[in-house]
């Protein structure tokens, strides 16, 4: 049995979940709507604000999917009542990032500036502090839109081995390399 299928989801206060005919599911709750289709050998039961999981037979296939969509779910669950956070941090002299509504303006050290446009349900705010590095604070309620959009943002300009220059993640550690001086 797969261990990540088999555990329950709990659905707080506030959160309505619906399991439609096409075994697809629904979740409501007060950040948002997400909607995700399941795979036919999954089936969803609803008992006393508990959601379970469980699949057809033990072939390979459907304990991979088993596993998988019970995340999925936990995590739209999760999504739509607590929402998920990131934050990046933007390292490297004249390095900007300044966000006006839904378009993030990043000042990278290309020639000219980036202007990244976020899809609506991401919220942006971006952190200017003297002294500090700029951050980028983005909120959703879609794990895997975010987990998209702020690879995307950081591909933008990697952090490089030398200096670490670049876009991160807070707290990601960029292992350095030596330069051409430590090589004599």
């Amino acid at each position: 049995m797969s261990r990540i299928g088999k555990l329950p989801i709990n659905i707080p206060q506030g959160v309505e979940v619906k399991i439609s005919d096409d075994n697809s599911v629904t979740v409501k709750g007060k950040l948002g709507t997400l909607e995700q289709k399941v795979d036919p050998c999954i089936k969803m039961t609803i008992d006393e604000g508990v959601l379970h999981l469980e699949r057809g037979n033990d072939s390979k296939h459907d304990k991979a999917l088993h596993g998988l969509y019970r995340a999925l779910v936990h995590n739209m669950v999760v999504g739509v009542s607590d929402g998920f956070h990131t934050t990046q941090e933007v390292i490297g002299v004249g390095y900007k990032a300044q966000a006006q509504g839904q378009v993030l303006e990043l000042a990278l050290g290309y020639s000219h500036s980036i202007f990244f446009e976020l899809p609506e349900e991401i919220k942006v705010e971006t952190i200017t502090e003297k002294g500090k590095n700029p951050l980028i604070k983005m909120t959703c309620c879609d794990k895997q839109l975010l987990g998209q959009v702020a690879a995307k943002i950081r591909s933008l300009r990697k952090p490089e081995p030398y200096k670490g220059k670049g876009i991160r993640f807070a707290g990601e550690v960029v292992r350095k390399k030596a330069g051409k001086a430590a090589a004599k």
